[in-house]
């Protein structure tokens, strides 16, 4: 079985619609949200850096996801 995994463009999408639901502005909103910088925030959905232990808690307040959704969509953790 082969395993799926998010593919970055997946990702930015996702991230844009939570975004719009949770009426998030801007990564700049984004990133003031959560205390991560917004450069960074981009390159954690575009799968160009993963994510560390300490900006998942972070991301899930924001974005209201649990650590499991937030993995899954930064392509860490098959779909």
């Amino acid at each position: 079985m082969v395993e799926m995994y998010f593919s970055p463009v997946e990702s930015s999408e996702w991230l844009k619609v939570r975004m719009s639901k949770l009426e998030i502005s801007s990564l700049e909103h984004l990133a003031t949200l959560t205390e991560i910088d917004r450069g960074t925030i981009s390159r954690y959905f575009r799968h160009e850096r993963r994510p560390s232990v300490d900006v998942i808690a972070p991301f899930c307040k924001a974005l209201e996801v649990s650590p499991n959704t937030l993995l899954k969509v930064l392509g860490a953790i098959p779909r």
